[in-house]
């Protein structure tokens, strides 16, 4: 059977269409629908309050935080952050923490407790690491006491 090269040039750009759109498909997908959406991040969330409350070096920071709205404001703020359709409501970071006198000890502890979450959902490096940078910068709202 001989091809033509009309066949032959269609069959290529089906076969290049077919990778382009597999190929950019992963890359177009939002941080909130890589992570799993918002079940995801509740779950995440559940489980890095439940380290932070269990962790000594920072647990006092929220001893008289209501947890339950604690639990919503973070999922809606991650949600929110990763591309997803939620709308954080709280309060900015640095209004939230102003007087509380955060260490960057125990910010860098806060961040272990959130990794530490991630990794118990077995949340893959390139997603963890995007998630990190995203809230990485609130660092300097939240930290009184370097």
């Amino acid at each position: 059977m001989r091809f033509s090269k009309k066949m032959i040039s269609a069959s290529v750009a089906a076969v290049f269409l077919a990778f382009c759109s597999t190929t950019t498909f992963a890359e177009e997908r939002s941080l909130y629908e890589r992570l799993g959406g918002v079940g995801a991040i509740q779950a995440v969330v559940t489980k890095f309050i439940s380290n932070v409350g269990g962790d000594a070096r920072i647990n006092g920071y929220f001893k008289n935080a209501d947890l339950k709205q604690l639990n919503k404001h973070l999922v809606n703020q991650v949600c929110q952050a990763t591309g997803g359709p939620c709308t954080y409501e709280g309060r900015d970071m640095k209004t939230a923490h102003k007087g509380m006198k955060v260490t960057t000890a125990a910010f860098n502890a806060l961040v272990e407790d959130l990794v530490a979450a991630l990794d118990t959902f077995n949340v893959p490096e390139k997603e963890k690491g995007e998630l990190l940078a995203i809230l990485g910068p609130m660092k300097a709202d939240i930290v009184e006491v370097p």
